[in-house]
């Protein structure tokens, strides 16, 4: 399995899609990146998705989540869909934590790159799942991984970078 996406190029994610862009969301950088997923195996019914930073955690002290998804039915996600009536379940980012006074609610979707120190690197992981999890709208990280256990089938990541 393959994932690929039109906003990490060489290793970059444009401007666009971080703080330096222009599209916000409850004071989070808002457009969400387009990606593809290729080469699933066969009896895939869902998948999950995690878009992370590990270069967050000597600033906060942790992964820095910045979108997950459950329940995604198919195979080609465009740009800007999360916060625009996405036809998948979205999860509660890092927006929603002592650095951010968003709720639960309001920092459900896509919450964009916004490194403080330098430039870190970002992990989209795509999960192919043998079910749909059926999870609400603003899980955390820790209902996705439960909720996942047994069910995947194959996964694949890409990594892009995003400068302050």
């Amino acid at each position: 399995m393959k994932v690929t996406s039109k906003a990490i190029t060489d290793g970059v994610i444009p401007t666009e899609y971080g703080c330096r862009g222009e599209v916000f969301v409850n004071g989070m950088p808002g457009l969400s990146i387009p990606f593809e997923i290729e080469g699933a195996p066969e009896g895939t019914k869902s998948y999950a998705v995690i878009f992370d930073d590990y270069d967050a955690v000597p600033v906060c002290g942790f992964n820095w989540l910045h979108w997950t998804i459950s329940d995604l039915r198919k195979t080609k996600v465009e740009a800007g869909e999360s916060h625009n009536s996405p036809d998948f379940t979205e999860g509660c980012n890092s927006w929603h934590s002592v650095a951010s006074k968003n709720t639960i609610e309001q920092a459900t979707g896509y919450g964009g790159p916004a490194p403080p120190d330098k430039e870190h690197r970002y992990t989209l992981k795509v999960f192919a799942l043998d079910t749909v999890l059926d999870l609400k709208p603003g899980f955390r990280l820790n209902e996705l991984f439960f909720a996942m256990d047994g069910h995947v089938l194959a996964h694949a990541k890409l990594i892009g970078r995003y400068a302050p």
